[in-house]
């Protein structure tokens, strides 16, 4: 049944319009947004933070809705009070997967919100896969959908060189200018032609790694943090009270999964459905061929990454897609289901034995598959490090990072430990040696 309050975005609207971006990943819908660019539309991504965001959601929508909710409604309403756009020549997206969990219902409660405000004229997209909803001013080609794989791979690529050279770099913030200046000729290239050529793009990969390689650096010793969660609150900065740079300013190294592991895990869900139950689907061949066109692109990074030499690359997919298939089947989809699971084990097995797994306060699909599968996960890899942190609106930073200095603390004396036990056959045989 259409929402009551369902207001269309039409052709007429594309020429005008500005659409408003919630910010999750930047440097991903930075370059996302010049691909939307290339097809006529005016997009605008919101980067305003601070605790009032999250007061004025509160004041448009029931404190019992999941948080990234409120973050993206708050900063949707922040933006079209604020003066700086005129209501009736701005439209909202949001990005939704159409899972069953409280994120399906964003759109409704972002209407609601408008509604209240009297402004339930902004009109509202709806971006998914799954066709929730039809916009005559807002279709998207084939070509389309192929420039923004290339704007996700660039932002993984850009997100794993920066967090592999940021804790060691010898002169504070040239990683971070490095990738804002790919972010800025990357999204021009997107955004001036529709024509994408492969060639040029594995030439551009191999310079990003060949640039954030030259950067100088000071190797030592530090601890690895991996970031796994709900996906608003594991990537928006707003979402998670800039996270990673706090990790940072305590001395570790972040790792964050790509969200192309998401985008192959949705993909993933619908090969395994048509699998485990046997539904048949004329799509079916479709997803199987999105699957492995995305696993090769992944690859090809990731070849890339090893042949240069200086950093990590990538676990393969389908490596991630069994790794924890003895403690969580991969029907277990709602939220981000097994992929939690599968993506703690997989940062343990590559030697990131520290996660943090960030979780919206109430959100049951990540309790059970983040906080409730760390015992299982500790039972079959004892020397794992995890804390479970939830945000919310009524959260306390201060709590949340108490509790992340404490398992850094436990990451350091283990990564002492660890030093002490590799040294000691080498100690051993020097004073072996003296005593001879």
């Amino acid at each position: 049944m259409q929402d009551k309050t369902f207001v269309p975005f039409t052709k007429e609207m594309k020429k005008d319009y500005t659409i408003l971006v919630p910010n999750m990943l930047p440097m991903h819908f930075k370059l996302i947004i010049s691909v939307f660019e290339t097809y006529g539309y005016k997009m605008e991504l919101l980067e305003t933070s601070g605790g009032e965001i999250a007061e004025t959601g509160l004041k448009y929508t029931h404190n019992d809705t999941c948080y990234p909710a409120i973050l993206v409604i708050g900063q949707f309403m922040q933006a079209l009070l604020s003066g700086k756009y005129d209501p009736h020549k701005t439209a909202l997206i949001m990005f939704q997967t159409g899972g069953g969990c409280r994120a399906s219902n964003y759109i409704s409660l972002i209407r609601k919100a408008l509604k209240k405000a009297n402004m339930e004229y902004v009109p509202v997209i709806s971006f998914s896969l799954a066709g929730i909803e039809k916009h005559p001013g807002f279709n998207l080609s084939l070509k389309t959908y192929h420039s923004m794989i290339y704007a996700v791979l660039y932002g993984d690529l850009m997100m794993s060189l920066l967090n592999q050279v940021r804790p060691y770099e010898v002169n504070s913030g040239e990683a971070e200018r490095l990738a804002d200046a790919w972010i800025k000729k990357l999204g021009r290239e997107l955004g001036e032609s529709r024509r994408i050529s492969y060639k040029k793009v594995k030439k551009n990969y191999a310079a990003i790694v060949k640039d954030f390689a030259a950067i100088e650096t000071k190797r030592a010793e530090k601890v690895k943090v991996g970031i796994v969660g709900e996906i608003f609150v594991k990537f928006s900065p707003l979402g998670n009270n800039d996270l990673e740079r706090f990790l940072i300013s305590e001395g570790a190294e972040v790792v964050v999964p790509g969200l192309l592991d998401f985008c192959l895990y949705c993909i993933y869900n619908t090969i395994a459905e048509h699998d485990i139950y046997k539904k048949k689907s004329a799509a079916y061949p479709i997803f199987k061929f999105a699957y492995r066109f995305l696993c090769g692109k992944k690859d090809a990074i990731s070849a890339i990454i090893d042949k240069d030499g200086t950093f990590e690359g990538w676990t393969p997919f389908d490596k991630v897609t069994h790794i924890a298939e003895d403690i969580i089947s991969t029907a277990v989809k709602m939220g981000e289901g097994w992929l939690l699971t599968s993506e703690m084990l997989e940062l343990a097995e590559s030697g990131c034995k520290n996660i943090v797994c960030t979780q919206p306060f109430g959100c049951l699909p990540n309790h059970i598959c983040g906080k409730g599968m760390m015992k299982p996960i500790k039972e079959l890899k004892p020397d794992v490090n995890i804390v479970a942190i939830d945000y919310d609106a009524g959260a306390s930073r201060v709590n949340q990072e108490n509790r992340l200095k404490l398992m850094l603390a436990n990451a350091c004396k283990n990564l002492n430990n660890a030093s002490e036990a590799k040294d000691f056959p080498q100690k051993s045989k020097k004073q072996t040696a003296a005593i001879v």
